[in-house]
């Protein structure tokens, strides 16, 4: 199975107060931690709803402003074009993910009932979520992951999740494996 990682990063950053992919965590930008840990898991790497040096760009769809679902249609799109069978998503404040999402997840069509963003997805529902999305239904992963009857998996209490300036110096502060960098 080919697997594209994509970081879903076009988000407004309202709680954080500025570009929380920017955040800087042991040197680094937040969103540069989410493609190291992507990377090693997956085929190909790319960035949804914006600009990163080094990663291929894919516009959301079918236009932005749709939330995290506007970035996975704009993944799903671009793996399905690009010969990739399944989509490994994660939003850009994740800067802790596990090396073994892949095992975790099992096979696509698989989220964390924690957190939805990490998911594996199927490539087959790039149409399917396109059609959703200008249907004008729920813009909620969960929700689109219950049309398509999508397994959630009971696990990511621990995992940090960097909302608010106050979360990013927590993490900052706590006791966690290093990057590798």
């Amino acid at each position: 199975m080919r697997v594209l990682g994509a970081i879903l990063g076009g988000g407004r950053s309202s709680r954080f107060g500025s570009d929380k992919a920017l955040a800087v965590i042991d040197g680094r930008p937040m969103l540069e931690h989410v493609a190291e840990r992507l990377r090693g898991q997956c085929d190909g790497l790319v960035v949804a709803g914006r600009d990163w040096p080094g990663l291929t760009r894919v516009d959301d769809r079918p236009e932005p402003g749709l939330g995290p679902l506007g970035g996975l249609a704009g993944a799903l799109a671009h793996a399905r074009d690009h010969g990739f069978d399944a989509v490994l998503t994660s939003s850009c404040d994740l800067p802790a993910l596990p090396g073994d999402l892949l095992d975790m997840l099992g096979a696509p069509d698989a989220l964390l009932q924690r957190q939805p963003t990490i998911a594996l997805w199927s490539a087959d529902h790039a149409e399917g979520l396109a059609a959703y999305l200008a249907s004008g239904r729920s813009r909620s992963v969960r929700a689109w992951a219950e049309t398509i009857k999508a397994s959630t998996i009971a696990w990511g209490d621990g995992l940090a999740n960097i909302n608010t300036p106050e979360d990013l110096a927590e993490f900052s502060r706590s006791e966690r494996p290093r990057s590798s960098r």
